[in-house]
């Protein structure tokens, strides 16, 4: 529908430094342009500020809108996904901006959810992430790509499967996932742990029947690995290091170690994806796949102790 410009109210728009004046004047001359996509609760653009500059450069008084009913963090989320899709690319300047917006809004998003939405390397949000003011200590699940919320404290995740299946022992596995909030591999594995009589926590040992020691998950933040293996950041530090960052193979490595690292609230949304007759052959693959890391950490560790550090006599 047509509407008046001047009813219109400027976009909350995820780029830094405005509309680009070339940009304006190239689709001023342009016609059949698409509508512009407009909050209806408060007028404001949300994508086709290009546009309407152009419009008002042609003379015109009103424009097409197509309106969209949301709050403002999801207008937000709606522009940037736009500007990303078609018309004039955002800056990886503006893209890294609207991502610490979105982990602000939306702190329960998973580094890979707020990725995909902003055109830029989970790598990259979990830098963002760690430099925003948001406490990483203080989430207790993220949002997948799926839209699944899933625990970063698997533990408690555990502990509520467990009481489920107390309450309900021949319950479906999705209800006992849905219910306390974890997925179907996760209740499937707790189910199997107390009707062999084990602990339905990871790492226990044999008819152990407590929790991990909470002071261990408080010293590193629950559900997180101790610092030093936090490969985000030990990665981010690496690719940063001049000795890495300048030669070939140093950047190969980085980009390596990026595809091939995986933290359990990631492998949690992707599980599910293995049916039930590859499940044995994926994990015979999985356990290849820790053995040769370890093989591999193994190594470095001999080196390590064995090649006399740079300057040493």
């Amino acid at each position: 529908m047509l509407v008046p410009i001047s009813s219109l109210r400027p976009a909350d728009s995820p780029r830094l430094t405005g509309e680009n004046p070339d940009h304006v004047e190239l689709l001023a001359a342009a016609r059949g342009l698409p509508p512009i996509l407009v909050q209806r609760s408060t007028m404001r653009v949300i994508d086709g500020m290009h546009r309407v500059r152009a419009a008002l450069l042609r003379g015109e008084e009103s424009i097409s809108v197509t309106f969209f009913e949301g709050d403002d963090s999801e207008a937000f989320l709606r522009a940037v996904e736009a500007n990303i899709k078609h018309g004039l690319p955002l800056s990886l300047a503006d893209r890294e901006a609207a991502a610490g917006r979105i982990l602000v809004n939306h702190p329960q998003w998973s580094d890979r959810t707020v990725a995909a939405a902003t055109g830029l390397s989970h790598t990259t949000v979990g830098v963002i992430r760690r430099r925003s003011r948001v406490p990483a200590a203080q989430e207790i699940s993220r949002v997948g790509r799926d839209g699944r919320v899933r625990p970063l404290d698997g533990a408690a995740g555990r502990r509520r499967a467990s009481e489920v299946i107390a309450m309900n022992p021949d319950a479906p596995l999705r209800a006992i996932a849905r219910e306390a909030g974890v997925s179907v591999g996760t209740a499937r594995d707790v189910r199997e742990r107390l009707r062999a009589g084990r602990s339905p926590f990871l790492g226990a040992r044999r008819g152990a029947d407590q929790e991990p020691d909470p002071s261990e998950s408080q010293r590193h933040g629950a559900g997180r690995a101790p610092e030093s293996a936090d490969w985000r950041s030990v990665l981010g530090s690496l690719s940063r290091d001049p000795a890495v960052r300048y030669a070939e193979n140093g950047r190969a490595f980085v980009r390596w170690v990026d595809g091939h690292v995986i933290e359990p609230v990631e492998w949690g949304e992707l599980i599910d994806a293995v049916p039930p007759h590859w499940r044995d052959s994926v994990a015979e693959l999985a356990r290849s796949c820790a053995g040769a890391w370890l093989e591999f950490a193994q190594e470095l560790e001999q080196r390590s102790g064995t090649t006399p550090e740079p300057g040493a006599a």
